[in-house]
């Protein structure tokens, strides 16, 4: 199914068409959410917020043409024009572990190459602080700002329409892209409950053994099995987080305030940003790179690649092939279904993606600056919380006494 924005329709014609499709799609057995990037950019203008924190490249005092120079060439392998500063980082991540035993031979300690690696570990160290930082001013700007109360209303609704499923369907699966803790405050402000991989309070650590934890009550007055509570969804962090730390063997999730000035206060005595598990950051080996990422990305395949299954997906450019593959494996499955809402596609990665599957029934796509606008999104087409039963009943009786109605003409076109 296509709805781009190549036609003028009005916005209650194509309110007819989507509406009623997405609440279909989103009553289906299992329902994902998908969320990239663009999600803090649309909080952010509707917040009013000027200037939002963007992922540019760094310079590094040493090694910067031959870091510039690979990290480049992975991008071009990915179907990206350009790099940012995860190519950057994952390259100098490698390079520092691979020079690191180099220098351990007895003829190059006596020289000054060693101290060239320092000083890379140290820009590693610095470059990650201050991209932490940046995430952070994203996350007070939005805080600050006076219209964040507008923001967080339509960060609100747009997480409570999926989220809200009825107590016997089974749990929405977040999963994002991103390293900040937008989604958590909206949750939170929402009384939307998340359940990820992180047990404990005063210092929750992560655990790789996925037990299935859910949420229940008992009815008062009512004997017999609990119910599940309504408004339970389960998140996961697929590149990290910036409050995740690795101590150790362990990794924990430290108490970092959102939109703190700095992350350098929260962090334990001998713990410095190169502790941070932001995707594919390690400064150590191989198996310290791959947990927790492994654990996370086997969450997100096992919970997509299922029978009937819906995966929607916003504000992702479809820029990370280790996602995409996991994307393409699950349309493989007859009964799965793609939603690709996104505001543009400027590296045409998501038209390019729709074109190389091939499965357009299985794919919906809403793209461009009327249908992917989150804030037209939340206010004309997404349905209402299922737990929303007051206007269920009331369009029932509505629909048994006058019969099929049409909702008021808004007088709004798409573009």
């Amino acid at each position: 199914t296509l709805f781009p924005y190549t036609t003028l329709f009005r916005s209650s014609e194509l309110r007819k068409r989507i509406e009623p499709w997405l609440t279909a799609l989103f009553q289906s057995e299992h329902l994902s959410l998908l969320v990239g990037s663009g999600l803090m950019q649309a909080i952010g203008e509707i917040a009013h917020c000027v200037d939002m924190p963007a992922m540019g490249k760094e310079k590094f005092d040493e090694f910067n043409d031959s870091i510039t120079m690979a990290s480049e060439t992975t991008a071009k392998s990915m179907g990206r024009d350009k790099s940012n500063f995860e190519d950057q980082i994952r390259v100098a991540n490698e390079l520092f572990v691979g020079l690191s035993h180099y220098c351990k031979e007895s003829d190059i300690s006596k020289t000054d190459f060693p101290g060239k690696v320092e000083t890379l570990k140290n820009n590693i160290t610095t470059k990650l602080g201050g991209f932490a930082n940046s995430i952070l001013e994203g996350e007070r700007k939005i805080k600050e700002s006076s219209e964040r109360e507008k923001g967080f209303e339509y960060l609100i609704n747009f997480l409570l329409s999926p989220a809200s499923r009825a107590g016997t369907r089974d749990r929405l699966q977040i999963f994002t892209t991103n390293y900040d803790r937008l989604i958590e405050a909206g949750a939170e402000t929402a009384g939307i409950h998340l359940v990820d991989r992180f047990v404990g309070n005063l210092s929750p650590i992560f655990r790789s053994s996925r037990l299935d934890i859910d949420m229940h009550y008992n009815p008062p007055g009512i004997r017999g099995e609990p119910r599940f509570l309504e408004g339970v969804a389960k998140i996961t962090k697929l590149h990290g987080s910036i409050d995740w730390i690795n101590e150790e063997r362990d990794i924990r999730r430290i108490g970092l305030p959102f939109g703190a000035a700095s992350i350098e206060p929260y962090l334990a005595k001998g713990i410095t940003p190169l502790s941070m598990m932001i995707y594919p950051n390690s400064s150590k080996d191989r198996e310290t790179a791959s947990y927790p990422y492994v654990d996370l990305f086997r969450d997100f395949a096992t919970s997509i690649c299922r029978p009937n299954n819906t995966l929607i997906t916003y504000g992702y450019g479809f820029g990370d092939e280790h996602i995409n593959r996991v994307i393409e494996d699950m349309l493989t499955i007859p009964s799965t279904h793609l939603v690709i809402i996104s505001f543009s596609d400027p590296s045409g990665r998501i038209m390019s993606t729709y074109d190389k599957i091939g499965r357009p029934a299985q794919m919906s796509l809403l793209l461009g600056n009327h249908l992917g606008d989150l804030k037209t999104l939340v206010d004309q087409y997404i349905p209402k919380p299922a737990i929303d039963k007051t206007t269920y009943k009331m369009n029932e009786l509505l629909r048994s006494r006058l019969g099929e109605f049409s909702e008021p003409d808004s007088g709004k076109a798409g573009d």
